[in-house]
């Protein structure tokens, strides 16, 4: 009975861990330096993966040539803090969110108005007027305390891995993408005095993009698909009284561009990563075009 429990924790000490993060187990090797890597530090070659510190030539045999360093799964330029750009959002959200507390009359001029005040009271301002702007302000600007914790963890948790996978430039483009969706679909279904805030859309987009990228390398859905079950109850819990629309405007651009992102034939992979982008960003002006011809 002894020498058998003793071979069962052999073997659990003969499973490889990832150099980097030694509590996640892994049977991924670097192609170069032959050691253990998981998802998050694998970086797509030509033949296999690599490991950070190769892509970057710590690992003592120099750096690779530029022409053939190997980029993420997305085609996406390997950087020593894969996290940067989610630590420049989350600051960004913060920032803003002091700056609403310190002087509360600047909630005004950052959220997403249809028309406001309504007509025929006064003319119509905000968004139909013509201050496209409040597209991006509203996608950083939070009220509650509550309501920016809980999206900046889900950045934070979600986001981190995502951009590390991506690269920075293709994720901010599924973030910047999916927030702008999410806007533009509660700007053409709400009533034209409702006001419409927070990170959420971008977020659920976020949500979109992973469940697409660990389909791809195929992980188990089912913590993902869990989470954004719970997400959504929550968001059509009518006592919460969430934007939907900002929800699922985001989440649909998210699956549409993390699926451009992650399945681009690498040939053409850029044509079709940015455009698949553009013609979501495209379809979304369209939407507040129409809607701001019905308000004015």
């Amino acid at each position: 009975m002894d020498q058998a429990a003793g071979s069962a924790q052999d073997a659990a000490r003969s499973v490889p861990v990832c150099y980097r993060h030694p509590d996640r187990e892994t049977g991924v090797r670097c192609t170069r330096c032959d050691r253990p890597i998981c998802p998050e530090c694998m970086v797509s070659a030509s033949v296999g993966f690599q490991c950070p510190d190769c892509v970057r030539g710590g690992s003592g045999t120099g750096p690779a040539p530029a022409a053939s360093r190997p980029r993420t799964i997305a085609g996406g330029t390997v950087t020593a803090d894969p996290r940067l750009l989610t630590k420049i959002l989350i600051g960004l959200n913060l920032a803003l969110f002091v700056a609403i507390k310190a002087d509360s009359s600047l909630v005004e001029h950052v959220v997403l108005y249809g028309a406001w005040p309504p007509k025929p009271y006064a003319p119509t301002s905000g968004v139909a007027g013509g201050e496209w702007y409040r597209f991006v302000t509203s996608m950083f600007a939070h009220q509650e305390y509550w309501h920016i914790g809980f999206n900046m963890l889900s950045l934070w948790w979600i986001g981190g891995p995502l951009e590390a996978a991506l690269g920075r430039a293709r994720y901010l483009a599924v973030y910047l993408v999916s927030g702008l969706a999410g806007g533009a679909l509660t700007y053409l279904l709400t009533s034209p005095t409702t006001a419409s805030l927070g990170a959420s859309g971008a977020i659920f987009g976020l949500f979109g993009a992973t469940a697409v990228l660990m389909r791809r390398l195929n992980y188990d859905m089912r913590p993902v698909i869990a989470l954004l079950v719970i997400n959504l109850i929550i968001t059509f819990n009518p006592a919460m009284s969430i934007s939907w629309q900002a929800h699922i405007g985001g989440l649909v651009a998210g699956v549409v561009t993390g699926y451009a992102m992650v399945h681009a034939p690498r040939e053409k992979r850029s044509l079709v990563q940015y455009g698949t982008c553009a013609v979501v960003l495209a379809l979304s002006v369209a939407l507040v075009l129409v809607r701001t011809a019905q308000l004015t």
